[in-house]
């Protein structure tokens, strides 16, 4: 079976979801119809306290004050967040039924297994894209490199033996690492975790990262670790004094985890289209903007059609980068 780490490896600021108001009384939304009559359980793959888990419980607080039913986040984690998927790929397309899955299920991980637990394509029906954040490439502080450009004529010194921890096989982050080393023809070694990643980074076990920017940003910041480049193909507005990739020798070079609402295949379109209004209300809240600021994510709000098209766009460019390197699932 193929195992790898949650989304990210990620323990964001769980705390952040005390820091929103209780709403004394559902507010009304306009336009409900019969849906949602009932409570609605949104399935995602990870344990409480990952990236994943802590973004989806702002939306469901919110869907909840707005619906005035209870939208509760049901925890299925496995696989990197397949197994969670799955269950609401097998659900009744009804609407009370959904998942909050970070891209990685999504565009990665049907590549790796022999036998995907889903067919993303068929069985599932996006609703939104609202979330997305990039990676922060890190160094241990005493790798003798002050720049990207630098760190990447390091590694081609035959005599430097570079390695790159991961939150896990399969991972965005470890897809990115390998696509990454295609381009710069570079031979880096790829060391996965489970957790404890920046404690190896910072001890100089492993010379470099790559991490979601929500978990290492604070770490970062902190000067525990020296960040050389973001993996969004545009500085992030939440960290603009890292350069990009893309902008440091590799243009077109972008590798960032992104967050979006699923349905099961079949789920009538007014609900598609009501859960979809519901999130963009949600993160055109500024209040809801400052949490996720400061939670290291940027906005995007995608619709149905432009989830679906970015959902094929990165299954196709994944599968190469994976072919081209060689990476294979663990039985």
């Amino acid at each position: 079976m193929f195992v790898t780490n949650r989304h990210g490896g990620t323990l964001l600021l769980g705390a952040a979801i005390a820091l929103l108001p209780v709403s004394a009384h559902a507010q009304t939304s306009s336009g409900t119809g019969a849906y949602p009559s009932k409570p609605v359980r949104l399935i995602v793959g990870f344990t409480p306290g990952s990236a994943t888990d802590v973004t989806a419980r702002l939306f469901a607080q919110k869907f909840t004050e707005a619906w005035g039913v209870q939208v509760a986040v049901d925890n299925v984690p496995g696989v990197g967040g397949a197994v969670g998927v799955a269950r609401v790929a097998k659900s009744p397309p009804d609407g009370y039924t959904l998942t909050y899955s970070g891209n990685g299920a999504l565009t990665i991980l049907p590549t790796l297994q022999s036998k995907p637990l889903y067919d993303v394509m068929r069985d599932l029906a996006p609703i939104s894209m609202m979330l997305s954040m990039p990676s922060i490439l890190a160094i241990n502080n005493d790798l003798p490199v002050k720049t990207f450009q630098e760190l990447i004529a390091y590694a081609r010194n035959p005599s430097h033996k570079l390695s790159y921890a991961s939150p896990g096989n399969g991972t965005p982050q470890h897809i990115a690492g390998e696509l990454l080393k295609g381009l710069a023809k570079v031979d880096i070694t790829h060391v996965p975790y489970k957790g404890a990643v920046f404690l190896d980074v910072i001890g100089g076990r492993v010379g470099m990262t790559l991490q979601n920017a929500g978990a290492i940003l604070p770490t970062v910041r902190d000067g525990k670790l020296r960040a050389l480049a973001v993996t969004s193909l545009k500085r992030s507005p939440n960290m603009p004094e890292f350069p990009t990739i893309a902008e440091s020798g590799y243009p077109g070079f972008e590798a960032i985890s992104w967050f979006g609402l699923l349905a099961p295949a079949g789920t009538p379109a007014a609900i598609i289209g009501k859960v979809h209004q519901e999130s963009m209300r949600v993160i055109a809240n500024p209040e809801m903007k400052t949490r996720f600021t400061q939670l290291g994510l940027d906005i995007t709000g995608k619709n149905s059609e432009e989830v679906r098209a970015i959902i094929k766009a990165d299954t196709g460019k994944w599968a190469k980068v994976i072919k081209d390197a060689g990476v294979t699932m663990l039985d």
